[in-house]
């Protein structure tokens, strides 16, 4: 056998202008940045929408699920559409369903209305977003110029969640909830009036769509959150929590079968045959898991302990954008040079210390005992999104590009809503025990979207038994956030010649 390795450019030529690829970085980021800060940009405004809509409790979550359902249980099927049928056109039409979706959600008049909008916002957001992150890799060379495309789109990605807390504070602040889906209509309008100019378009390929594994994959994952949400607000032992989780191994199950089998498959398990990519999907499970219940509880914290109006609350998150920004832009400049496995092995670290560091809080903590924690945390993030999203995507073939970027994604998802269940019901455990321990009858409620009607003594205890439900939840974080440097330790194998250019390898 003779090998032969020389650089070489990929074996899928850049197709598009050279002179765009900054218009094409500006749309791609623009439109990966509205559909992750979409996740969260609704939280800050969900009170606002409870009393307008006249939600139930138990029916503002799916304002949110909805969203997280759709997006999470069809990103498999987005990034392989991307693969058969063009990824520009799919781009194209994901951001047009995301804005009329955005458009009729502002419009909603009843809770169903904008349940279903939630949703469609979802499946288009499933559809953009996998086939931008795999339109990095058709139009911009690898190596140098396709590192900090990376670190430009990582940056988005890893920052959008926050950004997302700070315009949801400010537009429902000073206009209306209604604008936090609104806002989505001119970006996503301006997205679509530049794309077709300055994005190469990818080849089509040959092949079918899995259907059956797209709603057998999208069937378990819906049951899986459901079963986990239920058990945060129920028990893991009620027919509620039981029945459905229950159902979504049967459904995963059934879709691993139908993968091993089926010929056009959507996802073909040989693209976890390198251990650097099934790794690195690994960790984006746990730190999405770490990472959501951070923004989840500080978010409540925040306001509800702490007093802060909703665009108070968003601005305080703003340290955490900048940060993520600033050090995923310094990642991006350092990774070609030392390789992805450092940045990898210290972010989690840092993050994990950041979540320790936050689980010192109590209910009498003001804004300077949390900015360095959340900093801590977002230095962590920005550290290991852009090293992450490189690994994941490093040598897979062109053609299942989307589906690669797609998995990333899809476990971030799976991470978060899976991650943020188990938090939940840790933190409602710990509160319990707290009120217990108190000598409080368990009958005796603390919901912390009433505690301003609290006589004073009564809401100060409400403050510490919430809070020591939070703390417990930042110190599991922070053990989860630690999973990941054990994954790159003992998984990632990951040079840095293995992102500094594309090798051909010949062999006979």
């Amino acid at each position: 056998m003779t090998d032969i390795s020389i650089n070489a450019a990929p074996p899928h030529p850049v197709r598009g202008n050279q002179k765009h690829l900054g218009y094409a970085l500006m749309v791609i980021s623009a439109a990966q940045l509205m559909v992750v800060l979409d996740a969260t940009i609704v939280n800050i405004a969900l009170p606002a929408i409870q009393k307008d809509l006249n939600f139930s409790p138990s029916n503002l979550d799916w304002v949110i699920n909805a969203y997280a359902l759709a997006f999470g249980g069809l990103l498999l099927l987005g990034g392989r559409s991307g693969d058969l049928f063009g990824r520009k056109r799919m781009f194209i039409v994901g951001i047009s369903l995301f804005i009329l979706s955005s458009f009729a959600g502002g419009l909603a008049q009843d809770q169903t209305w904008l349940i279903i909008a939630r949703a469609f916002q979802g499946i288009g957001g499933a559809i953009a977003s996998p086939t931008a992150l795999a339109l990095i890799t058709s139009n911009f060379p690898e190596g140098k110029s396709r590192n900090k495309a990376m670190g430009v789109y990582a940056a988005m990605s890893g920052a959008g969640s926050a950004f997302g807390l700070l315009m949801g504070g400010i537009l429902t602040d000073i206009a209306s909830w209604r604008w936090v889906l609104f806002v989505n209509v001119p970006i996503g309008a301006l997205v679509l009036a530049v794309a077709p100019f300055v994005l190469s378009e990818s080849e089509s390929r040959s092949g079918k769509m899995d259907i059956p594994g797209a709603l057998s994959v999208s069937g378990g994952m819906t049951l899986l959150v459901y079963g986990l949400s239920h058990a945060a607000s129920t028990s893991w032992t009620s027919k509620g929590t039981l029945i459905p989780l229950i159902l979504s191994v049967a459904f995963l199950a059934l879709f691993l079968f139908i993968e091993t089998k089926s010929e056009h498959a959507l996802m073909p398990l040989r693209i976890f045959a390198n251990r650097n990519r099934s790794g690195s999907y690994a960790m984006m499970l746990t730190i999405g898991a770490a990472m959501f219940g951070m923004f989840f509880f500080l978010t409540q914290f925040i306001q509800d302990i702490m007093g802060y109006s909703p665009i108070k609350a968003g601005v305080a998150f703003l340290p955490v954008t900048v940060t993520i920004g600033v050090v995923a832009g310094i990642t991006s400049q350092l990774v070609g040079k030392i390789g992805p496995r450092i940045p990898m092995t210290l972010g989690p670290i840092v993050g994990s210390i950041g979540l320790v560091w936050i689980s010192f809080i109590n209910a009498n903590a003001n804004y300077f005992d949390i900015i360095g924690p959340m900093m801590t945390v977002a230095a962590g993030m920005g550290l290991t999104f852009v090293p992450l999203t490189l690994t994941a995507v490093s040598k897979v073939e062109l053609k299942e590009a989307g589906l690669a970027s797609a998995l990333l994604n899809t476990t971030q998802q799976i991470g978060g809503s899976l991650g943020l269940s188990i938090l939940v019901t840790i933190s409602i455990a710990t509160s319990k025990a707290k009120v217990a321990s108190m000598g409080i009858p368990a009958s005796v409620g603390f919901n912390p979207a009433n505690l301003g009607q609290l006589p004073l003594k009564a809401r100060m205890i409400a403050y510490e038994v919430i809070t020591s439900g939070y703390v417990a939840a930042f110190k599991v974080a922070s053990y989860i956030a630690m999973a990941a440097v054990v994954i790159v330790l003992v998984v990632i194998r990951i040079k840095k010649e293995d992102i500094a250019a594309k090798k051909i390898e010949i062999s006979d």
